[in-house]
């Protein structure tokens, strides 16, 4: 049993968290969000548990399922949602939309859309940090699918070799894409894989938020204490599609609708009034801040600008020619007309 201000904190984070995005599925068939669209519904109760568990000074590197992880990591909603509305206000300013969140105040570095993309990150700012020798850590998320990708294997020893900060947060939900995991693992623990290049590992209940907290500070007391990585793979699933594209022809119905028995809201939710940590009006409290918080970071988006059309090929750079392309475009004749 945890006290009430740890619950609290827990349950709001999971709320904040599924009612955002239950809020961003709404507006993206209104045709307010466009392009890619990953929902996190379902898996809460790792970001929750495990950021929680982390520090304010602590980095993050997540993948492009990242909306609950920017939000928990401090980058306020506002901008969150201003960023899928792509209006300037937004934490990359509107160019990234939803799979590319990203915010160096927070020392959120996104937001990657390459599976794997983000563990080389990671382990290069981890570096960094040791390098300065300061006592911080570097959380990297990615999920069951980037353990087949070369990255994930470099990362791992190159962060075993080098004894670096980072904490390995694999959150398996059983699926890459359309592929389940035993489809393309041969080994489907993955806390295996990570220990074969000596690396502490935990594996967890993903859907049981007291446990992603307390697994992950573990793990962070090791980090901080080793200065050496650490792996947790969180067994966890998600509840809709992989994203508002998909069809979602790969998964059985039944299956979803049994591991939806696991809400871990739900859950949590339940034990907490059952052993008397929270009340009925503390739910109805923290649901209640949600909602404004929501209606707010709409508002903001929807007032947001759109980005002057002069600014388009701000930040772009493109390489200064080489005498080659120069003589080359020097000898070849204008166009006949």
């Amino acid at each position: 049993m945890i006290e009430g201000n740890l619950a609290r904190a827990l349950l709001s984070d999971m709320i904040r968290v599924r009612r955002m995005e239950e809020k961003c599925a709404e507006l993206y068939s209104a045709g307010k969000i466009r392009g890619f669209l990953h929902l996190y519904v379902g898996e809460e109760a790792v970001a929750a548990g495990s950021l929680r568990a982390l520090s304010n000074v602590d980095a993050v590197v997540a993948t492009y399922r990242e909306h609950a992880h920017a939000l928990l990591h401090g980058i306020p909603m506002t901008r969150i949602m201003a960023e899928m509305f792509g209006k300037e206000q937004g934490c990359s300013r509107g160019r990234g939309g939803s799979m590319h969140l990203f915010d160096a105040a927070t020392r959120f570095y996104g937001g990657n859309a390459i599976v794997a993309g983000g563990l080389p990150l990671a382990v290069g700012i981890a570096f960094a940090d040791a390098m300065f020798h300061r006592k911080q850590v570097t959380a990297c998320y990615f999920g069951d699918g980037a353990v087949a990708e070369g990255a994930f294997h470099e990362a791992l020893n190159m962060a075993a070799l080098w004894r670096l900060p980072v904490l390995f947060c694999c959150e398996n939900n059983l699926y890459a894409m359309g592929t389940a995991l035993d489809r393309a693992q041969s080994q489907t623990d993955l806390t295996i894989k990570a220990a074969a290049y000596r690396v502490p590992t935990l594996a967890v209940d993903g859907m049981d938020v007291e446990a992603c907290y307390s697994a992950t500070q573990q793990a962070v007391s090791h980090v901080r204490g080793t200065g050496g990585p650490f792996f947790i793979e969180f067994r966890t699933y998600r509840f809709r599609a992989h994203s508002m594209f998909d069809p979602e022809l790969y998964r059985d119905k039944a299956e979803v609708e049994k591991w939806r028995e696991r809400d871990p809201i739900h859950s949590f939710v339940a034990q907490c009034l059952s052993d008397g940590t929270l009340s009925d009006g503390d739910v109805d409290d923290i649901e209640s801040a949600a909602a404004v918080e929501i209606g707010d970071a709409v508002a903001y988006a929807e007032a947001g600008t759109w980005e002057d059309t002069a600014d388009l090929e701000r930040d772009v750079l493109t390489p200064p020619a080489t005498d080659h392309e120069v003589a080359l475009e020097e000898s070849t004749p204008e166009p006949a007309r």
